[in-house]
């Protein structure tokens, strides 16, 4: 048997992961040819879960440098807030749910504790 709290501290850490990964493809939307990660997250061994994180190569939108002669195009980036802002939002809830199954369990725990004293 999976252990509630084991299981709920696994999915905390993967969706801390989670938002790290776009927090960092947030903050580099600017930065010319840099290539997005994604955080992909699986159910893992005895009710965990694990984080594989991938790197997406799709090319960025090309932009031509102002008042360079011959014009040279350089790679934006590939991050699209569109995506960023959603994932965000999915583990910024997945998140206070783990946090909240937490805290249910310890007050489930503290009421047993109670009884029986």
């Amino acid at each position: 048997m999976v252990s509630t709290i084991s299981s709920s501290l696994s999915a905390l850490s993967a969706f801390g992961k989670k938002m790290s990964v776009a927090a960092n493809n947030i903050a580099n939307v600017n930065t010319d040819g840099f290539k997005k990660s994604r955080a992909i997250l699986r159910e893992g061994p005895y009710g965990g879960v694990e984080v594989t994180i991938n790197r997406i190569d799709t090319p960025g939108l090309p932009t031509m440098e102002e008042g360079s002669v011959p014009a040279t195009a350089t790679e934006r980036s590939n991050v699209d807030l569109t995506e960023e802002i959603p994932q965000m939002m999915i583990a910024k809830r997945a998140y206070q749910a783990n946090t909240q199954t937490i805290k249910a369990h310890n007050e489930m725990v503290g009421s047993l504790i109670d009884i029986f004293r």
